[in-house]
């Protein structure tokens, strides 16, 4: 059936139609108005036996329809950009499969190192020329191992053939005492002989009642460690040795550091090593007590802040100390000589190059060498300290 905007048709319950005004094709005043719409240009129809507008109901469905096509329009702008997406990982993946064993991407590097030999065969003082008498396959698994170890060594050599090295003048013992005499009133300089780690016992003079983590700055400026020390709380009145009336804490420090560096792989290192049963770490996995916070760094852009004691740092592990303790006590009803084979480690990637407070401590400048460094008191305590150290490729750092 067709329809005419310009009629009126009633839609009868017998499905059949009825026009009542004749169908005047458009603006054309000399027709008579419709009687039903009134020459308001009304389609009527009944559903349900109700009159609805026909026009009304079009002109609502064009609106959407209008709408929807503005959705449908924004919406093929993004299947353009996911179609683009799309190509471009196809691309990368695709460079990877087919580079098989080269171990980069068909796509070139922007970084070159020239005409350099690629075979890492090449060692210290050997001709360039013997190449081909090694059959040597590197592991395409390593990429480090495959960079060019004769190359960089050359760069290396021609750096150091203009550079005059010296060797430092390590500082006295007793001016390292006048720098940190707080530190060197706290830890000692002899250990207990039947622990692995560096432990002694410190005499704990506060009642069974106080709270031993009450002023330690960790906790303090740290929320999220709160839940840890809590739990340290409440299991440290158990952990005292107790004699002449007196109570002592066992107190240690790390068998070994792992000082850096940063994205390198020491939070991996970490998470491995923690799954010995004899390795514990400290409470927090970096406190950078050692360059920031025994200076009171948290952050250089914030300023100084008051600096950690050395006992907050060694709060941190009570939780080892704990268990060396329960170890110590159980071997002395037996063998006292048995040695305590638990190693505590800390992880703090800053050890090793964030010297940020050289200048504000120890009468240190940019004009000169430092008098004093942070391995200095390192070594002062604990000569015998594991160092692990964990390097990158810069460029691929």
């Amino acid at each position: 059936m067709r329809h005419c905007i310009n009629c009126c048709i009633q839609l009868l319950h017998n499905d059949t139609h009825e026009q009542q005004v004749g169908c005047r094709g458009g603006p054309h005043h000399g027709h008579q108005v419709c009687p039903t719409c009134r020459g308001e240009n009304k389609i009527l129809f009944r559903v349900d036996s109700k009159q609805m507008n026909l026009l009304a109901v079009l002109e609502v469905r064009t609106e959407g329809n209008e709408n929807w096509g503005g959705f449908l329009r924004f919406k093929k702008g993004k299947r353009c950009s996911l179609a683009f997406g799309l190509i471009i990982m196809t691309l990368v993946m695709a460079s990877y499969i087919l580079s098989g064993a080269h171990q980069e991407l068909l796509i070139s590097s922007p970084f070159h190192y020239g005409g350099f030999p690629s075979n890492p065969s090449l060692m210290d003082g050997e001709n360039p020329s013997n190449v081909k008498e090694h059959h040597h396959q590197p592991s395409v698994n390593n990429i480090s191992y495959v960079k060019d170890y004769p190359s960089i060594k050359l760069i290396i050599n021609s750096i150091t053939a203009r550079i005059d090295f010296t060797t430092r003048q390590l500082p006295d013992l007793e001016d390292l005492k006048k720098q940190e005499l707080h530190m060197f009133s706290v830890i000692p300089r002899k250990f207990l002989p039947n622990s692995k780690s560096p432990c002694w016992y410190e005499e704990f003079s506060g009642r069974n009642t106080t709270d031993p983590y009450l002023t330690n700055s960790y906790v303090l400026y740290s929320k999220r460690f709160r839940s840890t020390f809590d739990a340290l709380r409440k299991a440290f009145w158990g952990h005292l040795s107790h004699a002449s009336g007196k109570h002592f804490r066992l107190r240690c420090l790390p068998h070994f550091y792992i000082i850096g560096q940063p994205k390198c792989g020491t939070t991996d290192l970490y998470d491995r090593l923690r799954l010995h049963p004899e390795v514990k770490f400290s409470a927090i996995k970096e406190p950078h007590w050692w360059t920031r916070k025994r200076f009171g760094i948290v952050r250089l852009r914030d300023g100084l802040r008051d600096r950690y004691p050395v006992e907050d740092y060694l709060d941190l592990f009570d939780l080892a100390a704990h268990q060396i303790h329960q170890g110590l006590q159980a071997h002395s009803a037996k063998e006292q000589s048995k040695m305590n084979t638990i190693i505590i480690g800390e992880a703090s990637a800053s050890t090793m190059w964030d010297n940020n407070a050289w200048t504000f401590f120890y009468d240190n400048s940019t004009d000169g060498e430092p008098p004093f460094l942070t391995q200095d008191f390192i070594h002062a305590f604990q000569p015998d300290a594991k160092l692990i150290v964990m390097l990158r490729d810069p460029v691929e750092r």
